[in-house]
């Protein structure tokens, strides 16, 4: 059987630990956008992709969808996967591509601390001849950041900038220096942060 061109969707707001009484939401969407949001949760692990389709169900973005499960023929998907990017270690950083910083605290399973936005700190205090974000460019660059993974849910290529005590203080002291004071309070979590993640959209 070919893979379906459309899947009718259900979902609802997931609650954690009671039953919601919360209204269906039936939605159709094309095969492309059912796997894109698949992938963003599971990866490009054409297995667990099919695991999935089959299941019917997958929880993302704190909504839980449902589908009348199907399976996928093995080319068929592979075929409908490969139209999605995959990780490329090969590519470098490029300041200019960058979009987020994401603040990661300590541990196996990190708490996202801050997720810094480039025009939210690209604003420039009065004299200074650049901006927080521009300096922030500067040291991820002298960092030289490592290849992470390619993120389906934010469609764009990580690198990873382990924190050590050098680098704290250079961003600390660029936070005290060039950060607008609306930003400084979310700065804050520069001590705590164990790595940083720079997303660079494709």
């Amino acid at each position: 059987m070919p893979l379906p061109e459309t899947i009718s969707v259900r979902y609802t707001e997931e609650e954690a630990g009671y039953v919601t009484v919360r209204p269906l939401v039936r939605q159709t969407f094309r095969l492309d956008e059912l796997l894109d949001m698949i992938l963003s949760v599971a990866g490009k692990d054409l297995r667990r992709v099919q695991q999935l389709l089959h299941s019917g169900t997958i929880v993302y973005h704190f909504y839980r969808y449902t589908w009348t499960g199907f399976d996928a023929d093995e080319s068929e998907l592979a075929a409908a996967l490969a139209k999605f990017p995959d990780a490329d270690p090969a590519r470098l950083f490029t300041p200019n591509l960058c979009t987020n910083a994401v603040f990661d605290g300590p541990g196996v399973n990190p708490r996202h601390l801050l997720d810094l936005v480039q025009d939210a700190a690209s604003k420039r205090k009065i004299f200074s001849r650049q901006s927080f974000w521009q300096r922030l460019m500067e040291i991820a660059s002298e960092e030289k950041p490592v290849y992470e993974k390619y993120s389906y849910s934010r469609r764009a290529d990580l690198f990873r900038v382990t924190m050590d005590s050098e680098n704290v203080l250079k961003i600390a002291d660029a936070v005290e220096q060039l950060a607008p004071r609306k930003l400084r309070p979310a700065l804050r979590v520069v001590n705590a942060t164990a790595c940083i993640y720079f997303v660079c959209p494709r």
